[in-house]
């Protein structure tokens, strides 16, 4: 099984649930090999760990306690997609011969697992979690842990989460330990990092106003109070395409502004200097000008 998606969406936790669920606590470990990849994900821990534990037969035990406990070992390799190419084709190879000896389950990104892997394994895609389930569990912690949390806290978490209820317990957790348990909307985007929407409408507008010395300003104003560049990307995007009076074809070239500049931001550069591009090409799509300007010699 692949099951693949954000994170913070109950891929490990599902795994874990299943292996659990059919071997119980006392075969668990007997019959479960759990795996990160993001820490071995070399050939050599295929052909040690994972041999080595594939080497031992499955006996043939009764249930014990009333779990099922299947005549088949379980493998989760967690964030497997950052195996190397040669430890996953030797994964394939290593499980090939094993028959119904074994369920693999892989938790990864989908895009970069070989394809001779990915296509012997059923896919189960995890969405974000809707603003429902990600509120009545984070109510339910709220309540095991003496918290007190407002119905406009309580959605202004749900937001900038984002469907991801660990990224959510996280900064619930952070507010909790600096502002104690009353927490309130205001708290939760401070230990967020979550930009003000005002600082982020002040940036569209002077982009819109066709102003360039404005826009400078208030990129210097981003830079100068240390709100994170890349943040602030994502939050013009939202704006950008929420933006009933802006058309397709603009919205489509700030778009591509953007992720130009996050590609960027990614490999290194200057937070300033791709923020200021962003900016400019920002306000040539809103007001209509030039992709390239031409200079006359």
């Amino acid at each position: 099984m692949l099951f693949y998606g954000p994170p913070g969406t109950g891929k490990t936790t599902t795994a874990l649930a299943i292996a659990h669920q059919l071997f119980g606590p006392e075969l668990y470990k007997s019959r479960v090999l759990e795996l990160n990849a993001s820490d071995d994900r070399g050939i050599n821990v295929v052909r040690t760990k994972i041999k080595d534990f594939a080497a031992v037969a499955v006996g043939s035990a009764q249930r014990q306690g009333g779990y099922p406990c299947p005549p088949f070992k379980i493998i989760i390799l967690d964030e497997a997609d950052s195996m190397t190419e040669d430890a996953q084709a030797c994964f394939f190879f290593l499980c090939s011969p094993c028959g119904g000896e074994f369920l693999d389950i892989m938790l990864l990104n989908f895009h970069r697992i070989i394809e001779p892997l990915a296509s012997r394994c059923a896919k189960f895609r995890f969405k974000p979690l809707s603003d429902e389930i990600m509120s009545s569990r984070i109510l339910h912690i709220c309540d095991q842990e003496g918290l007190n949390l407002d119905s406009e806290a309580l959605s202004t978490l749900s937001s900038i989460s984002q469907g991801d209820l660990r990224r959510a317990i996280t900064y619930l957790q952070g507010a909790a330990r600096l502002f104690g348990s009353s927490i309130s909307s205001k708290d939760l985007l401070s230990v967020s990092g979550v930009i003000p929407v005002e600082v982020v409408e002040a940036l569209y507008a002077a982009c819109k106003s066709g102003n360039f010395d404005l826009a400078n300003k208030e990129v210097n104003n981003v830079i100068a109070e240390g709100y994170p560049v890349s943040q602030m990307l994502s939050q013009l995007f939202d704006v950008v395409v929420e933006a009933d009076d802006v058309p397709d074809e603009q919205k489509a070239r700030i778009c591509k502004s953007l992720a130009e500049a996050d590609k960027r931001l990614v490999d290194g550069a200057d937070e300033y200097l791709q923020l200021l591009d962003v900016a400019s090409n920002t306000m040539r799509a809103l007001c209509n000008m030039p992709q390239e300007f031409s200079f006359e010699t």
